[in-house]
């Protein structure tokens, strides 16, 4: 009593009279929503087999669902060169801030140094100030 194995192109028109009969609203497995488990239950197999042997018809269920993998594939890719984009401009920007900081500091060692030079100044008896005028 074993079942005749059904070719490809037989299981793609089961398929496809599954989504067509969930669409219509004349379910036999009362589905209401289209789905790939939902075409699984109506057309009596397994969701591995629309995923693995019938990726076509896995496409035509996510597009009529709003969800097409080529939309959301184009749509990462955007997102992912607008990131890079914004990566390459803040690396731009780290650059010129470390070289805004070497310049900072190589003011600063040299006004720490004249500091250092005046208060030894000020320290010394034999260096007189010379008097503000009025």
């Amino acid at each position: 009593m074993s079942e005749e194995r059904k070719t490809a192109g037989v299981r793609d028109r089961e398929l496809r009279l599954a989504i067509t009969r969930i669409e219509k609203g004349r379910s036999k497995a009362n589905e209401s929503n289209l789905t790939i488990a939902a075409v699984a239950r109506e057309a009596g197999v397994s969701t591995a087999l629309i995923h693995n042997c019938h990726p076509d018809i896995a496409e035509l269920i996510r597009q009529s669902q709003g969800r097409s993998s080529r939309a959301q594939r184009d749509a990462k890719q955007l997102e992912l060169k607008a990131e890079r984009e914004k990566t390459r401009e803040l690396r731009l920007e780290i650059t010129l801030l470390k070289s805004k900081v070497a310049t900072l500091a190589s003011i600063n060692e040299v006004l720490l140094d004249e500091n250092r030079t005046l208060k030894s100044r000020l320290g010394d008896p034999k260096v007189v100030g010379i008097p503000k005028r009025s």
